[in-house]
């Protein structure tokens, strides 16, 4: 079992960044994709970002897409999710997720989740 913990949540006003990361702890991060979810209250969890095992390849959710950007650096174990433009629908707890698979990430694959970081964007 891996050990995520994400970081750098936090209140902002609307139009705003803030960057995210999620510190892995075991030898199987750097053979594993890895990804971001959130969610908002009352609703249910969404995927938001995902990430190859290399990096080569990174994937997201149409609304943030050209604000969000999923990134890695397995020397650390850490990925990262930069986050700009915030709106205040980008609202969330936002969770850290480890996939069983070096490529794909959906719930149904992953292994291990974060404990979550709230995100709060103010109009």
């Amino acid at each position: 079992q891996v050990q995520l913990v994400e970081s750098g949540g936090g209140l902002v006003q609307a139009g705003g960044s803030l960057r995210l990361s999620c510190a892995a702890s075991g030898r199987t991060f750097s053979s594993s994709a890895m990804g971001w979810f959130r969610q908002a209250p009352g609703k249910e969890r969404e995927f938001v970002a995902a990430i190859t095992w290399s990096g080569g390849s990174t994937s997201y959710t149409d609304s943030v897409k050209g604000r969000f950007t999923i990134s890695r650096d397995n020397a650390r174990n850490t990925v990262y999710l930069q986050m700009n433009s915030l709106k205040p629908e980008d609202t969330a707890l936002y969770y850290c997720a480890r996939s069983r698979n070096m490529y794909i990430v959906h719930e149904d694959l992953v292994a291990d989740w974060g404990q979550g970081t709230q995100v709060t964007v103010s109009s």
